[in-house]
């Protein structure tokens, strides 16, 4: 699958591909031209946010590829990479070590045949999962002790869900985005934590534009297919930056159900063929990131979907095409502040940007090379084949 990835975003306002600086909107939100060509511009990470690494404890209990699913002040849950039915969920404190170990995979009432992502709240105690594959929710405590379940929407498919607030999970449905795109509905939700009551968030949209690239034969049968596969529901502080692809405007959610516009695109996205779609990233004090994502692919050559990493930049009112590098390897090696598939933990630390997952085997292979410095270096030294991985958070400076 191609490597896609995932940014946040906020406002700016921006009409062409050279270094500009203009007025910010009254109403506050960016504009961001998708098809200009815009200057480049080199950041080193460590310059605006604050990097520490985890490695996770690695025994014969705390054994995992660590797809970390949430990310709360005091705790870190992760379950395993690419393994869809293994049921382990694992949980580690704020410095890696493994406080415990659940699964409830089977075929029982209060049990899940499969985890999709997580949602934490960490105030109540509880953790979300969401069981896909029979459209169901099941809430468990930080013990793994079954404490109720319900029932996702009919003919919805959650493909994300996170803690809103006390009460609700916010949710993106993705079903009729492979489905029938030709369709228009609400694809944010807020669901009772209770018991799975929905409030739509609709988004303003002309007509829906899939992110899947079809080929066809001769008959016009679908004989292969390729999606972009970037977020549109993304965690923000206490609010929820909502991207629905098909729209020209990419919304603030805050808990006191206020949405906002927060970027502007144009051109329209009705207009473009093929597509070029907008996705939001991570935001700092000083720096804004996002990325387009032209919807073109080449299934003779297994190439395309070309993206572009973007960044704005408050102090000099103007947006870049960026690249971000990692001052603890030696060899100036880059960084997106996007994210790889798979898709980021929801963070619900606020203090924290993003985080990121270093292999084990990658960090020593860089050890032995003498690419590594500081305290990356000395993590690295203690790691052997087998160790769990190590969790990169980049937290906001103080």
């Amino acid at each position: 699958m191609k490597r896609l990835y995932i940014v946040l975003a906020v406002t700016i306002i921006v009409t062409s591909g050279c270094e500009r600086r203009n007025n910010q909107s009254t109403d506050d939100f960016i504009t961001v031209d998708v098809t200009a060509k815009y200057p480049k511009k080199e950041l080193i990470l460590q310059d605006f946010l604050d990097v520490e690494y985890i490695p996770l404890e690695t025994n014969d209990e705390f054994l995992t590829s660590a797809s970390v699913q949430a990310i709360g002040k005091n705790i870190i849950v992760t379950k395993d990479l690419n393994r869809v039915n293994s049921g382990d969920i694992f949980i580690f404190d704020s410095n890696g070590k493994g406080l415990r170990k659940i699964n409830r995979f089977g075929q029982g009432g209060e049990e899940y045949t499969n985890i999709l992502d997580i949602a934490l709240d960490e105030d109540n105690k509880e953790i979300f999962i969401n069981n896909h594959f029979s459209a169901k929710v099941l809430v468990y405590d930080l013990m793994g002790n079954f404490k109720r379940s319900f029932k996702q929407r009919e003919n919805f498919f959650y493909d994300q869900i996170g803690n809103f607030d006390k009460d609700h999970l916010i949710c993106h449905d993705g079903y009729l985005e492979y489905d029938k795109p030709e369709l228009k509905r609400s694809f944010f939700l807020i669901v009772s934590k209770q018991n799975g009551d929905i409030k739509e968030i609709p988004i303003p949209y002309k007509e829906k534009k899939s992110r899947i690239i079809m080929e066809k034969d001769v008959n016009g049968n679908v004989i292969n297919q390729m999606s972009i596969r970037n977020k549109q529901l993304i965690p923000y502080q206490n609010s929820w930056v909502l991207a629905e692809s098909s729209a020209d405007t990419v919304y603030l959610y805050s808990q006191d159900h206020t949405m906002k516009p927060f970027i502007i695109r144009t051109p329209s996205v009705q207009s473009m063929h093929p597509e070029v779609f907008l996705f939001p990233g991570v935001l700092t004090d000083r720096y804004y990131f996002m990325q387009t994502v032209k919807k073109e692919y080449n299934f003779i050559l297994d190439t395309g979907i070309p993206s572009t990493d973007l960044v704005y930049d408050k102090q000099k009112n103007a947006i870049f095409e960026c690249i971000v590098y990692n001052d603890d390897f030696i060899n100036k090696r880059p960084l997106s502040l996007v994210y790889d598939i798979p898709s980021p933990p929801v963070i619900v630390n606020n203090e924290i940007a993003f985080m990121k997952r270093l292999e084990a085997y990658e960090l020593i292979d860089a050890y032995e090379k003498g690419e590594l410095k500081g305290k990356l270096k000395e993590i690295a030294a203690g790691l052997n084949e087998e160790s769990n991985p190590v969790i990169m958070l980049a937290r906001y400076k103080k």
